[in-house]
């Protein structure tokens, strides 16, 4: 693990994207909470929320934060479902790992949720789409 001891402790942000692309239909289905294993994208929310909340124990050398916000937004478009994460801490380090895991995981859920009338669907444009603090500064995409 890399040493941040010695780090000024930062009010620090980031927000992550993933999309999940499948039939417009299925979009439908997800957004209508008619799925046959229930309503997708209040479990997928609360997915995120919780896979945040334990990057450290699924991603080798992440520190362990405290983290003040976790946010998981979804938004519909013609054929996908575009998840969105924001993560907040104070601390020594970035949170671009916790963002980037809140997303992931609920784009797995919404993928389980969906995978009995989808058999196609597809994770992918999975990135960071800005970070605030630290001495790397601010940036986005």
């Amino acid at each position: 693990m890399v040493d941040v001891t010695a780090k000024a402790e930062t009010t620090r942000t980031a927000v992550a994207t993933a999309t999940v692309r499948t039939t417009p239909q299925v979009v439908g289905m997800i957004f209508d909470a008619d799925l046959p294993k229930g309503d997708a994208l209040p479990v997928a929310r609360v997915a995120g929320i919780m896979g945040a909340k334990r990057t450290p124990e699924i991603i080798p050398l992440c520190h362990p934060l405290p983290l003040g916000r976790i946010t998981v937004d979804f938004a519909r478009r013609d054929g996908a479902v575009v998840i969105t994460g924001s993560v907040k801490t104070r601390g020594v380090t970035g949170v671009e790992m916790e963002a980037l895991t809140a997303v992931t995981t609920a784009a797995l859920t919404v993928y389980d949720m969906i995978k009995a009338v989808d058999r196609h669907a597809v994770i992918d444009d999975v990135h960071v789409l800005s970070k605030s603090g630290g001495k790397s500064g601010d940036w986005s995409v």
